[in-house]
């Protein structure tokens, strides 16, 4: 149990949006303005997609519930969106970016899974949505400006073990968020909301 804590802890918001920062910003140091761009937008518009399906899904238990789906795994997407992206700035072939992406999300998606956290399809959704967002990363960054070894994989791992084992509240803040949210639909209304995150 200790080494799936250590697992996913890779993956908590705390350590992944100062990676992300960080990512874009070196990106833009060298000039790579198109990458930095891509990278903020594909990365954001994954962690959006996932916070949407979360409110949606806590908001409408009595639709979701019976599908275990309460709250898609972001840290499933996180991993695979900015692991797999990283190898997609790292390197032009395609396969090296499904890889890792792939893997990134069978880790933590274990690690979730094994903490009871969530369920398989919470995890099989975000590692959906981040393997989709590093394939569409891939496409869009273009080649790199200038053919050298770029310093992002080294700053991206030392920072994630820098912030190693912080944590934000998100899922919290999201379940608040959610309660009542989507009551104006029938379907939606039930005796209980959505259960509070552990």
């Amino acid at each position: 149990m200790r080494l799936m804590n250590f697992l996913t802890d890779f993956a908590d918001q705390a350590v992944v949006l100062p990676v992300v920062a960080s990512v874009a910003l070196v990106l833009a140091l060298l000039g790579w303005w198109r990458a930095a761009l891509v990278w903020l937008a594909v990365v954001g518009v994954t962690f959006g997609v996932i916070l949407v399906l979360k409110l949606g899904f806590q908001a409408c238990t009595p639709v979701f519930g019976p599908w275990a789906l309460r709250s898609p795994s972001g840290h499933t997407a996180a991993a695979a969106v900015v692991a797999g992206g990283l190898a997609a700035l790292l390197s032009r072939h395609q396969w090296a970016v499904w890889l890792v992406s792939v893997s990134a999300a069978a880790a933590i998606g274990m690690s979730r899974l094994e903490l009871g956290l969530h369920s398989v399809p919470e995890v099989l959704i975000g590692a959906t949505a981040g393997i989709a967002g590093a394939i569409i990363l891939s496409r869009l960054a273009g080649p790199p400006p200038v053919q050298r070894k770029l310093p992002l994989l080294a700053i991206a791992c030392a920072l994630a073990l820098l912030l190693h084992g912080l944590h934000l509240p998100a899922e919290a803040a999201i379940w608040r968020a959610s309660v009542g949210a989507l009551n104006f639909v029938p379907a939606c209304r039930g005796e209980t909301g959505p259960a509070a995150p552990r």
